[in-house]
């Protein structure tokens, strides 16, 4: 499981999408889901992360889940439009 750091904002967003690229190409399994428990500092562009981690795993042919996506970015996500591509981990 990927985690995201606690402090996820414009800022942070390229390094941290890095981070998270190498984690989906070091991974063997047949999902990638990220762990967004973490996240108590955040922006939209967490939402842009979270997309472009989904696309990475996609694109390997995985499947993509978040699991504990605070309350607010899921609310985020709804407002822009794409909760539906970070659903929810079991």
């Amino acid at each position: 499981m990927l985690v995201l750091p606690a402090k996820l904002t414009h800022q942070e967003a390229a390094a941290c999408v890095r981070m998270l690229q190498q984690g989906v190409n070091g991974q063997s399994g047949s999902s990638t889901v990220v762990d967004a428990g973490g996240l108590t500092q955040f922006d939209s562009s967490a939402l842009a992360v979270l997309l472009e981690c989904r696309r990475e795993a996609v694109g390997l042919g995985r499947g993509f889940a978040v699991k504990g996506l605070p309350p607010r970015l899921r609310e985020l996500a709804t407002l822009y439009g794409v909760a539906a591509l970070l659903p929810a981990a079991p």
